[in-house]
């Protein structure tokens, strides 16, 4: 049982640490520019099954709804904000062994764009997650945490590449591994005036301290630029390894302001 919270509590962790372009796991090195800003509404929906023995059988399911407010202090430096709630059910053959919701923990990070020439750009994204979630329940981490990542993109005409490596001090109360390392790669393709095709991958450090089977992932999705101020996106997230959650639906709302 204690297990299967640590893992719910694991999932809510990587959906809402960084807040990148939804529905993608990979930041871009993208701002806001000064005195503009946007909210980001992203719904997460996921199904995990686990076969503990040939007798035992254990499902998850449940999501997340984290609204994210991001403000261009500078051109080149955002501050941002996630706000997440998160719910979950757990069975154990078939029968129900847990069910929670309420506020995961809260999230603040900092984007600062320091390298930016043709096509290439290169930014550092330092943040933290305060205890607001309650870790008896499986809802967050129990202490304040904190992560750097590196994010880098090249632009062309009509696709953009971006890539992530980030290291995540991963403070709890569950005896898991503190220090965990996060690597993706994503890729853009505006295949039609405002419509773009995305494509993740990524891969972080199992926080599990008894398992070097690390969650890796595989994501697909699309986003439809409404206006200039309003983008929806979509998107299915696959998990490549057992230790990843077997799938998970991502839509979005994004309004810029």
């Amino acid at each position: 049982m204690k297990r299967l919270i640590l893992s719910m509590a694991g999932f809510f962790l990587m959906t809402t640490v960084a807040f990148a372009g939804h529905p993608l796991v990979t930041d871009d090195t993208g701002t806001q520019g000064k005195g503009r800003g946007q909210v980001e509404v992203g719904l997460s929906l996921f199904k995990d099954k686990d076969e503990a023995d040939e007798m035992t059988t254990f499902k998850a399911e449940g999501g997340d709804m984290a609204v994210g407010v991001t403000i261009g202090l500078l051109d080149s430096l955002d501050i941002v904000m996630g706000l997440p709630y998160a719910w979950y059910s757990l069975d154990e053959n078939d029968s129900q062994i847990g069910r929670e919701s309420g506020i995961s923990d809260i999230s603040f990070d900092v984007k600062w764009r320091f390298f930016e020439k043709n096509g290439w750009s290169l930014a550092l994204k330092p943040g933290l997650s305060l205890p607001t979630g309650d870790e008896d329940r499986g809802l967050g981490a129990g202490r304040t945490s904190y992560r750097l990542f590196l994010i880098g993109t090249k632009e062309f005409e009509s696709v953009a590449f971006h890539v992530n490596g980030g290291y995540i001090r991963n403070e709890n109360n569950f005896e898991e591994r503190q220090d965990i390392w996060h690597a993706s790669v994503a890729a853009e393709v505006e295949v039609i005036n405002d419509l773009k095709l995305m494509a993740n991958a990524g891969m972080e450090r199992n926080p599990d301290p008894s398992s070097d089977n690390h969650p890796a992932f595989a994501l697909g999705g699309i986003a439809y630029d409404v206006s200039e101020k309003i983008t929806l996106d979509a998107g299915i997230k696959y998990g490549l390894t057992s230790t990843e959650t077997d799938w998970t639906a991502l839509t979005g709302l994004t309004i810029r302001f």
